[in-house]
């Protein structure tokens, strides 16, 4: 058996069932919540987190990837609170998104991976709520010196405790073939190595290159306008039929509430994804199944797969 930790505690990867590969619950920005709370309405995001994942539990959603770091605003006990009360299992991260502390961006990898190794093996923030994926990203423009610091700390903060690294990355200007350069150039398995945000482009050969490399792919961006989310699940189905339905992982990128995105934005969201969490069921997988699909393949997707990425199985 292998366990996984959770914002509950550990659970056998066994009994991770349908899992969300790249879900947030609240978002902002580091510090905010203790400096400005004013500022966070925070107690109705957790109500509004634990109705949306009570619904999303009841039509069969059993585990989220929740990839919010510190820089994102991470609320551990906000996570705690709404896994205990709606019944879904929180898988918890460590890690740097894009905004980058100063103080990281000159320091040595060996320094910043030790911290995450503390949150992965002790806990986060004294709660003893063991984090058990690591977060990273580089966006527009590719990796900068300050994200080659992170990915690096990452690198060697997976290869200590084996917990697997998951990647924010720009797809349309194949950022993903930079991170994977410097996961090698660690020594990182790249079976422990998932690269988000894939279904950003719809560039097979590049997809293809990457799942050849070893890594498992993150198709985690549903819905969206460009690709809308039809091409994207497309894409999926040939992706499928190329043989690579057991590196592939499924998610929205969704969040209960994001004080880091304008209004604007935060209701065109809700506009373009009425469904939530629950868009992929609803829509994503009807229509795989409309293209031929098989229900063993859906089963891959959405339960084996991510149980076998955190069991570190092949």
């Amino acid at each position: 058996m292998a366990f996984i930790n959770t914002a509950l505690g550990p659970v056998d990867t066994s009994e991770l069932g349908f899992t969300l590969s790249h879900e947030h619950l609240l978002i902002s920005s580091a510090g905010i919540r203790t400096t400005y709370p004013e500022f966070i309405d925070r107690e109705a995001g957790i109500a509004e987190g634990i109705r949306q994942f009570k619904e999303a539990k009841a039509q069969g959603v059993d585990t989220v990837i929740d990839l919010t770091t510190m820089d994102l605003g991470r609320d551990i006990r906000a996570i705690e609170q709404v896994s205990r009360e709606s019944g879904v299992n929180f898988i918890v991260a460590t890690g740097t998104w894009l905004d980058i502390p100063r103080s990281f961006a000159t320091a040595d990898p060996d320094d910043i991976a030790v911290l995450y190794m503390r949150e992965i093996e002790e806990g986060i923030e004294g709660t003893g709520i063991k984090a058990a994926v690591i977060k990273v990203a580089n966006d527009a423009g590719g990796v900068t010196p300050a994200g080659e610091i992170i990915l690096r700390a990452a690198a060697r903060a997976q290869r200590a405790t084996g917990v697997p690294i998951y990647t924010h990355t720009r797809a349309q200007e194949r950022v993903g073939d930079q991170q994977v350069r410097i996961f090698e150039d660690e020594g990182v398995d790249l079976n422990r190595v998932c690269v988000g945000h894939s279904n950003d482009s719809t560039d097979l050969d590049y997809l293809a290159g990457l799942l050849k490399k070893g890594v498992w792919l993150g198709l985690d961006r549903y819905p969206s306008r460009e690709p809308s989310w039809q091409e994207r699940t497309g894409v999926v189905k040939q992706l499928l039929d190329a043989g690579y339905g057991n590196r592939l992982m499924l998610g929205h990128d969704n969040s209960v509430t994001a004080a880091a995105v304008p209004e604007s934005r935060r209701t065109e969201r809700s506009k373009i994804n009425p469904d939530g969490y629950l868009f992929i069921t609803r829509n994503v997988l009807p229509l795989l199944t409309e293209l031929g699909a098989t229900n063993d393949q859906l089963d891959a997707l959405m339960v084996g797969n991510p149980r076998r990425y955190f069991a570190g199985e092949g």
